[in-house]
C-alpha cells in the first residue's frame, strides 16, 4: 500500500516528519518498507508560456517557439507535435540538470539558436508519457518554480499489509492510524450525515442481486452528461505518485476514491447496458466475456457476474468488461459500489489467474458500511471534474450483513497481558483513537467495546487488548522475567514417544521422510486392497489442489513408495526411510474424521550400505532385518516386556507370505506388522527390487504402561553361561520359549537367548532343535555348578513339559 505525506494531510492537521510516521506505522503492526522523496531534482524546472511557433527553416519536424520564463523570453528549438501558441509547458533553461542527468545548455541546432529545453512528463520523471512536452493548467504564472506551482515536491511511502487489516488498504485506513498515536482529529471527505438516502424509486435504472450471500450489499447511481477528458493535474499526480497511469477523469477518479477509501469503485457506459438494468447473478455453464485486457474468459458455475439484461459486463470485484468500458463517446455514467464474499473473489481471480488492485481489496474483505460513502466521494467528484449531472436517487441493495461483535473488555486482564499499569479511562481513549466505540459498564473492570465495521480483524478480547498495546506502542512495555512456577509439567505421552521414537530410527540408519497427508485413491488401487477392504474408506476433499490429492491417506504406505520409487530412479538402491504421521479415517456424515499417528519404515537394498565390500559383502536386508529393527526399536522405548512379534497367516494384500504381527502380550490386540511387499505391488509403483515394510499404531503404543526405571548397583560377581538345546515340534514359537526362560521365578536367571535353530538329520520331521543361552548370576556370591545344575534342571523341565518336546542329546 502506496501513499504520500501530502495526500496525508488532506485528512489530518499533521506536522510530523515522514520518518516519524514510518517508525510509529511500523510499530503499529504496519511494517514500512521504503521512504521515497518525490521530484527533488526538479530544482531549476520552470513553467514557461509559449508565444509564438514558427517552422524551423532547415528541418521540417523542427519548431522555433519564443517562450516566455518569467519577465524574460528566450527562443527554443522544439520537436514535440503539440507545442503551439498559448501552451503553459515546463522549460529547463541552460544550466539545469534534468532528472535523466543531462545538463542543458544553450546550443545550435540545425543553425538556430536553442536557449533551453521544453520538457516532457518522462523527461521529468513525472510519468511515462513522452509523445509531446507537458501540458500545464493556464491558471500558472510563467517563471514560477515547477515542482512548486504543481506542488509536486512531495514524500511516498509504502507499507506492507497483513491480510487481516484490509482497512488499512487505503489512505483514509493510514490516517485513522496516524489519527490514534498522534491524537490529531481525523476529517475525511465525508461522513455518514452527508450521505442521501437511496430508495430507488426515481432511478432510471434497476438492481437485481441474485445471489445476496456472494453480493450482501450493491449501490450504483447514475451520472449524465458526463465530459471525458484529461484529469486536472492534481488528479494526475496522486495517481502517478503512487505508481497509477492517469487514464481520464473518470477512470482516475475512481482508482482515486479506491485507494482513498480502499472501496473499488467501477463505472459502466450507462448507454450499453441492455435494459437499463444490472443484475448480479453467478455464471452459467460454459459462460464467457472480453474483460478490460483483452481477454476471452471462460468462467466456472462458482464465479459471481455483474451483468445487464442480456450478458455478463463485469467479473465481480476483479476486472469489467469490454462491452460496457468508458470510452471518449459515453454520455452516461452508470457508477457501482458493492462488497462481495472474500472467499468467491479470491478463488475467481486465482482461477482465472487475474489479480488487480481490486480484487486484492475485496478478497481482504471491504467494509460494506463504506460502500456509500465511496459511492457518494465518486459522485461528487464526477459532477465537479467532468461536468456530470447526478440523478437525485440511487439504488442501494442490502442483504444480510452480520454486525461486528460486542465484545467485554477486562481492564485487569488488559493490565496483566500486557504488563502494564493502565487505566480504563487510558484504554477507553487509545480504543476511541481509532474509532472504537467504548462504553463503561456497572462493573469498574469492565469495558463494553463497539469495535468498528472495518475492523473485520476484531473477534475477541484478545484482539482489543492486541490494539491497545500496539497504540501504547511495543516499545513502551517494560521487560520482565516470567514467573515461572518450579515445577515440571504433565508431559504428552504420544508426542514424547514419536521424539524418542524418531531418534531411535534415525540411530539405527533410517532416514525420516515427511509426505503430503493428501494422496490419490488410485494408490489403493496400485496396493491391491480388496473392495471392501476398511482402508478404501477415505476422507474426500471438496476442494483439492490437484487430482492426486483428492483424499486424505488412510496409510503412509504409499507416500514411502513414491519414495523410494524417486530414489531408485536416482541410482539411490540402498534404502532405510521412515515417516511418523497421522493417518485419517471418516466417522460419519458431517463429522469430524478419527485422526492417529502411525509409524511407517521401509528396507531394501544391501544389509551394510556405505560399508566395505571387501568386509561386508553384498548381503540383501530380509525380514530379520525388518524384525530386527522392531525389536531394538520396542528395547529402546522400554516396550520389549509387554509385546511380542508373532508369525500370522492373515496379512493385507500388498504383503507376501512370511509376515508377522506386534501383538499385546496380555489381550493380544494387533500393535503393528511386518513383512515383504507384493512384487506385483512394487511393480505398480514403479520398483523392482525385493522391499520390507514395517508399520506401527503409535496410539496404541502410547497406551502402553512401561514399567517403572530402577536403578541397581553394578554386579560384585561374575556370571556363568550355560547352554540349553531343546527338540519341539515345528510349530513351536523359539520365542515362546524364550519369553518362558525370562518370566519363571528363578531369581539366578539374569538372560535368555535364542543362538540357534536347526531341522535336518538325524532330527526326525515335523521336530526342530531349539538352542538357548541362559545367563545365571547371583548378587551374593560365585556360583558354583552344583548350585547352577538345581536351577538348569528346573528350568529344562519346564521347556520340555511346556512345549512337549526333549532334551537333545549330544551325538
Amino acid at each position: 500500500m502506496k501513499f504520500t505525506l501530502n495526500w496525508l494531510k488532506d485528512y489530518l492537521d499533521l506536522n510530523v516528519p515522514a520518518e516519524e510516521i514510518a517508525d510509529r506505522l511500523t510499530m503499529l503492526g504496519l511494517e514500512v518498507e521504503s521512504i521515497r522523496r518525490l521530484h527533488h531534482d526538479l530544482a531549476g524546472i520552470k513553467v514557461a508560456r509559449i508565444l509564438t511557433v514558427e517552422p524551423h527553416p532547415n528541418a521540417d519536424r523542427l519548431q522555433l517557439c519564443q517562450v516566455a520564463v518569467g519577465d524574460q523570453t528566450v527562443r527554443v528549438v522544439c520537436g514535440a507535435a503539440n507545442a503551439r501558441a498559448g501552451l503553459n509547458t515546463a522549460i529547463a533553461l541552460p544550466g539545469t540538470t534534468i532528472p535523466s542527468g543531462l545538463k542543458i545548455r544553450e546550443a545550435r541546432v540545425r543553425g538556430q539558436v536553442s536557449a533551453g529545453m521544453l520538457c516532457s512528463e518522462k523527461e521529468l520523471g513525472i510519468s511515462e508519457e513522452g509523445a509531446g512536452i507537458i501540458e500545464l493548467d493556464d491558471s500558472l504564472a510563467p517563471g514560477r518554480d515547477l515542482a512548486e506551482a504543481l506542488d509536486l515536491a512531495d514524500t511516498v511511502i509504502e507499507v506492507d499489509l497483513t491480510p487481516n487489516r484490509p482497512d488499512c488498504a487505503s489512505v483514509i485506513g493510514i490516517a485513522r492510524e496516524v489519527a490514534g498515536f498522534t491524537g490529531i482529529p481525523l476529517c475525511p471527505p465525508l461522513t455518514a450525515k452527508d450521505l442521501p438516502v437511496l430508495t430507488g424509486k426515481k432511478s432510471s435504472f434497476a438492481i437485481e442481486v441474485r445471489d445476496p450471500g456472494k453480493c450482501p450489499r450493491y449501490a450504483a447511481r447514475l451520472l449524465r452528461n458526463v465530459k471525458i477528458g484529461p484529469s486536472p493535474w492534481w488528479l494526475k499526480a496522486r495517481l502517478l505518485a503512487i505508481g497509477q497511469r492517469p487514464i481520464n477523469n473518470v477512470v482516475d477518479i475512481t482508482n482515486l476514491v479506491m485507494m482513498e477509501y480502499g472501496q473499488p469503485l467501477h463505472a459502466f457506459d450507462f448507454a450499453r447496458l441492455a435494459g437499463n438494468t444490472i443484475v448480479v447473478r453467478t455464471a452459467g455453464p460454459g459462460e464467457t466475456m472480453t474483460t478490460l485486457d483483452g481477454t476471452e474468459r471462460t468462467f466456472d458455475p462458482e464465479m459471481l457476474l455483474i451483468c445487464d439484461r442480456d450478458k455478463p459486463v463485469a467479473v465481480a470485484g476483479v476486472m469489467g468488461g469490454e462491452s460496457s468500458e468508458v470510452s471518449d463517446k459515453t454520455v452516461d455514467i452508470l457508477l457501482e459500489s458493492a462488497c462481495f464474499k472474500p472467499v468467491n473473489i479470491r478463488r475467481t481471480a486465482r482461477r482465472l489467474n487475474l489479480s488487480t488492485e481490486s480484487s486484492y481489496r475485496f478478497e481482504r474483505g471491504v467494509d460494506p458500511a463504506g460502500i456509500p460513502l465511496a459511492l457518494e466521494r465518486a459522485a461528487r467528484l464526477m459532477v465537479e471534474l467532468a461536468g456530470a449531472e447526478l440523478e437525485q436517487d440511487g439504488v442501494d441493495v442490502l442483504g444480510k450483513i452480520a454486525p461486528p461483535p460486542l465484545l467485554t473488555l477486562r481492564v485487569g486482564r488488559t493490565r496483566d497481558m500486557i504488563g502494564m499499569d493502565l487505566s480504563a479511562a487510558e484504554i477507553r481513549d487509545f480504543l476511541a483513537g481509532i474509532e472504537f466505540q467504548v462504553d463503561q459498564t456497572d462493573d469498574p473492570d469492565q469495558l463494553l467495546v463497539h469495535p468498528p465495521s472495518f475492523r473485520v480483524d476484531i473477534e475477541r478480547e484478545a484482539d482489543l487488548v492486541e490494539e491497545v498495546a500496539r497504540l501504547k506502542g511495543y516499545n513502551e512495555i517494560p521487560a520482565t522475567m516470567p514467573m515461572v512456577p518450579m515445577s515440571f509439567p504433565e508431559q504428552d505421552r504420544a508426542r514424547n514417544l514419536r521424539r524418542r521414537l524418531a531418534g531411535v530410527m534415525v540411530a539405527m540408519g533410517f532416514s525420516e521422510v515427511i509426505n503430503y497427508s493428501f494422496t490419490s485413491e488410485q494408490n489403493l488401487d496400485r496396493l491391491g486392497l480388496a473392495n471392501d477392504d476398511p482402508l478404501r474408506r477415505a476422507v474426500q476433499l471438496l476442494n483439492p489442489l490437484t487430482e492426486e490429492q483428492g483424499i486424505m491417506r488412510t496409510m503412509l504406505l504409499p507416500g514411502i513408495l513414491e519414495n523410494v520409487r524417486r530414489n531408485i530412479n536416482q541410482q539411490n538402491i540402498d534404502l532405510r526411510l521412515f515417516e511418523v504421521g497421522k493417518v485419517f479415517h471418516p466417522r460419519g456424515k458431517g463429522g469430524q474424521p478419527e485422526e492417529r499417528i502411525h509409524l511407517t519404515a521401509v528396507l531394501s537394498g544391501r544389509r551394510h550400505p556405505g560399508a566395505s565390500l571387501l568386509h561386508f559383502g553384498i548381503d540383501a536386508v530380509d525380514i530379520h532385518d525388518a524384525r530386527g529393527a522392531v525389536e531394538n526399536l520396542l528395547q529402546e522405548l522400554d516396550l520389549a516386556e509387554n509385546t511380542a512379534l508373532v508369525a500370522t497367516d492373515v496379512q493385507p494384500g500388498y504383503i507376501q507370505s512370511e509376515s508377522c504381527s506386534l501383538v499385546l502380550s496380555k489381550t493380544g490386540q494387533t500393535l503393528g506388522l511386518i513383512g515383504q511387499l507384493g512384487p506385483d505391488v512394487g511393480r505398480n509403483f514403479g520398483i523392482k527390487q525385493e522391499l520390507f515394510v514395517l508399520s506401527l499404531d503409535l496410539e496404541d503404543l502410547a497406551g502402553i504402561k512401561t514399567g517403572t526405571k530402577k536403578f541397581r548397583q553394578l554386579p560384585r560377581y561374575p556370571s556363568v553361561q550355560w547352554d540349553i538345546a531343546v527338540l519341539v515340534p515345528e510349530q513351536v514359537a523359539a520365542g515362546d520359549m524364550v519369553q518362558l526362560i525370562r518370566e519363571c521365578d528363578e531369581p539366578l536367571v539374569e538372560q535368555a537367548e535364542l543362538f540357534d535353530i536347526y531341522r535336518g538329520k538325524p532330527i526326525e520331521p515335523g521336530m526342530k532343535s531349539v538352542a538357548l543361552t541362559i545367563t545365571y548370576r547371583s548378587g551374593e556370591q560365585t556360583l558354583d555348578d552344583e548350585t547352577v545344575d538345581v536351577v538348569h534342571q528346573r528350568i529344562i523341565k519346564k521347556l520340555v513339559t511346556e512345549f512337549k518336546g526333549r532334551l537333545r542329546e549330544a551325538h
